[in-house]
């Protein structure tokens, strides 16, 4: 079973990708969309994090940092870790057992967050015995079942994956080359940047990198240190350049540097100017995030330090229409403004590994007054990085209530090349308020005037210190 993680960020009914035509001021209240099917994932997840098991072919878009040492002549060699996925074992797979090992994953992970509560471990377990006590004659039959079995659990974003809608998820790249990174532990701890996934006959794997193959350089550049996510932004670039990744071949094998044209590239999601306000008196920069992508937190902070190179002493952020993206992209980005021990976001599920506290951990690029744009189409990563701003008295919210998707889907191959998505976490803002289903209010409706966020700001502040 193949298990990628998956932070939602694109609400089911608002499926579109913002275009990329000059946006207006940011005082008029609403762009022009391009109404478009969402490039992947059936329209109802944007992934914000994947990890998978060395067998899958999934992208990993997230992980905390590692470092990557060399390997010792006392490191234990596992020639299997250099075995490439053989794919599902469809062939040997009862149509009950697939049917019963949805049922295991949502007995294990689901977390119900409808109001009207419908699951419990006493209906679920019935719905098993009710599996064991029939025969299942085709694989159809089999996929219709889970299909009811999910829909029964009344959550709209926990559904049954065909093997070709799995197979176009896996092969979600944000590299440009094909490949999955994630940070994996060695037997002393240690973590090291692994290859664990190729799109086959991609770039990465047409050039000779491998599975459990690890990375130690991008153009020459150690990456001790670095995440996933950071290695992975580093790696694109425009269509049909190069890249080089230097490689070590799994775990004991030789060190290589591999030269791999890409093939995919994503575009800068951020527009920026400046703005005299007020008479001409008041320089603002202005930053439009249409997305959130493995470039947004990197071009980000570089409009930002180009604007206060202009003269910029105010920001506005505008998140309207942004429907999300990646979420750990949305986590790096609010931590461009917080201090350093600021929450930025909680995480809350059955499963331990979804109960975190994510917080602050470098000094903001600036301290200066925000006002983040927000409307009924600001969802997920977006309303992380609106919540942790607000909370935090780093920001006032100008606008339009938020939209209120704050939830986290695991998607998990099954052994017949099908998939299941199902909803494991939820997002709480950094006081306490659960995003989902409830969005975010804004402070004002209409733009204030500077000095009104600045003593806002300075309200919040002294009465978190009170």
């Amino acid at each position: 079973m193949r298990l990628l993680f998956c932070h939602t960020s694109i609400p089911l009914q608002h499926s579109q990708i913002i275009s990329n035509s000059k946006p207006p001021p940011f005082l008029i209240p609403n762009f022009d969309l391009n109404k478009t099917l969402i490039r992947i994932l059936s329209g109802a997840l944007s992934l914000g994090l994947l990890t998978s098991s060395p067998s899958s072919n999934s992208l990993a878009l997230e992980s905390p940092s590692f470092q990557s040492p060399l390997s010792s002549f006392s490191e234990y060699c596992r020639e299997e870790d250099l075995v490439e996925d053989s794919g599902p074992e469809s062939d040997v797979v009862t149509n009950e057992g697939i049917v019963e090992e949805a049922w295991e994953i949502v007995n294990d992970s689901f977390l119900d967050t409808s109001r009207l509560r419908r699951w419990s471990p006493e209906t679920w377990q019935r719905k098993k015995e009710d599996i064991k006590s029939s025969s299942i004659q085709s694989r159809s039959k089999a996929h219709d079942i889970i299909k009811r079995m999910l829909a029964s659990l009344g959550d709209p974003y926990t559904r049954f994956l065909s093997p070709d809608q799995f197979t176009k998820m896996a092969r979600y790249d944000l590299s440009g080359i094909g490949i999955n990174i994630k940070e994996v532990p060695d037997e002393n701890g240690r973590m090291k940047l692994k290859v664990l996934g190729l799109v086959l006959d991609g770039p990465a794997h047409s050039a000779g990198v491998r599975q459990g193959d690890e990375v130690l350089a991008v153009n020459g550049t150690d990456v001790t240190g670095k995440s996933a996510f950071e290695v992975l932004s580093s790696i694109q670039g425009p269509n049909e350049t190069s890249v080089t990744l230097k490689v070590k071949h799994g775990n004991c094998g030789p060190i290589q540097s591999v030269l791999i044209e890409r093939q995919v590239v994503a575009r800068t999601p951020v527009f920026y100017r400046v703005e005299q306000m007020e008479n001409g008196s008041t320089s603002v920069g202005y930053m439009r995030l249409k997305e959130f992508n493995a470039l947004a937190r990197k071009d980000l902070a570089i409009a930002m330090k180009r604007l206060q190179n202009m003269g910029a002493s105010y920001f506005i952020l505008d998140l309207r229409d942004n429907l999300g993206g990646l979420v750990q992209a949305g986590i790096e980005i609010a931590k461009l403004f917080l201090n350093q021990g600021d929450t930025v976001i909680y995480t809350v599920g059955r499963d331990p590994q979804y109960q975190q506290t994510i917080v602050a951990d470098i000094a903001p690029l600036t301290k200066a007054p925000l006002i983040v744009l927000v409307n009924n189409n600001t969802a997920s990563a977006s309303e992380i990085v609106a919540s942790a701003l607000h909370d935090n008295c780093r920001a006032v919210l100008v606008g339009e209530k938020t939209f209120g998707k704050g939830l986290i889907q695991s998607v998990f191959e099954l052994h017949d090349g099908s998939g299941v998505v199902v909803t494991v976490g939820k997002y709480v803002t950094p006081n306490h308020k659960d995003i989902n289903g409830n969005g975010i209010e804004p402070d004002y409706q209409n733009f204030p005037a500077w000095r009104d966020v600045e003593q806002r700001l300075s309200r919040c502040k002294y009465a978190q210190q009170g």
